[in-house]
Order: structure tokens, then C-alpha cells, then sequence
């Protein structure tokens, strides 16, 4: 499993850029929210512990996970926002319907992303178990809004140059 060797909370703080230059928006899955709310508050506080204002972090939630990707290029459409986070959780039931939503909701973030030129960051839990969920955001393995709070802000100081 990816996160035996990673706690999801874990990184170096030296090397996380100022975010005070950033305006970020947080897309948020209203399915699980138990889980995404989760991951949407470890992703909202890091990003203010790095330097983004309040001022400039955008929420909006979506209905599912497969929503995501539309609801990040609703808002990269308005303009002015240098990254966007998508956060979900999907659970592994007894259908297909897990493949096709953790499918969509892959290819659609990162489509947006590369049409955008903006990071995209895929913070999409997608796990066999409502537990594995749990312990993927603020359980035993870390909260995975860290992680992609972390990796927003590295890649928009990339692109920044």
C-alpha cells in the first residue's frame, strides 16, 4: 500500500513555498462528506499555514467525485485562481460503478489541469473500505489534504518559475 512507507501528513516544512502569492480553490466532494470534510479542513489549514490568505482560498462543493473535474473548470473559467485542489472519496461497493467513477474523476482532473496550464491536484480517496478512508484522512496513515495541499503549492511555485 502507498502509505505504509508515506504518512500522508509528513513532509519537510523547509521546503514548502510561501503561498502568499496564490489564490486557491478547494473542490469538495459532498459524497462521504465525513471523509471529504476531513480532508478539506487538513487542506484549508495547511494552506493558510503556508502563507495563503483566507481571502484567497475558494470552496466550492460538488455533488460526487465524478463532479470534480467539472467543478474545477467552472472556476478556473471565471479566472484568477493559481491552483485548484480537488478532494472525494470513493468506496468500493459491490458494482462496477467504482471503476467508472475513480476513472472519470482521474481523467477528468488532470484534463483540466493540462487545458487550464494550472495545477490540478487529484486528492480523490479511493479506497475498498470506509475505514481505509478513515484512516487516509486524519487516521493512522495521515490526512491525504496535507499531501495535496503540499503539492499545490509546490507546483504553483513551479509554473511561477
Amino acid at each position: 500500500m502507498a502509505t505504509a512507507a508515506h504518512h500522508l501528513s509528513t513532509y519537510d516544512p523547509a521546503g514548502v513555498p510561501d503561498g502568499s502569492p496564490y489564490r486557491v480553490a478547494l473542490v469538495v466532494s459532498e459524497w462521504n462528506r465525513e471523509i471529504t470534510d476531513s480532508l478539506r479542513r487538513a487542506a484549508q489549514h495547511t494552506l493558510l499555514h503556508h502563507g495563503v490568505l483566507k481571502e484567497n482560498l475558494i470552496e466550492a462543493w460538488v455533488p460526487g467525485s465524478y463532479e470534480l473535474a467539472a467543478g474545477a473548470q467552472f472556476l478556473l473559467e471565471r479566472g484568477g485562481l493559481d491552483g485548484v485542489i480537488c478532494l472525494g472519496s470513493v468506496v468500493r461497493g459491490e458494482t462496477p460503478h467504482f471503476d467508472f467513477v475513480c476513472q472519470g474523476a482521474t481523467q477528468g482532473i488532470m484534463a483540466v489541469g493540462l487545458k487550464f496550464s494550472v495545477p490540478v491536484i487529484f486528492g480523490v480517496l479511493t479506497d475498498d473500505t470506509l475505514q481505509q478512508a478513515r484512516d487516509r484522512s486524519g487516521g493512522r496513515h495521515g490526512n491525504k489534504g496535507v499531501d495535496c495541499a503540499i503539492a499545490c503549492l509546490k507546483m504553483m511555485a513551479l509554473k511561477a518559475g
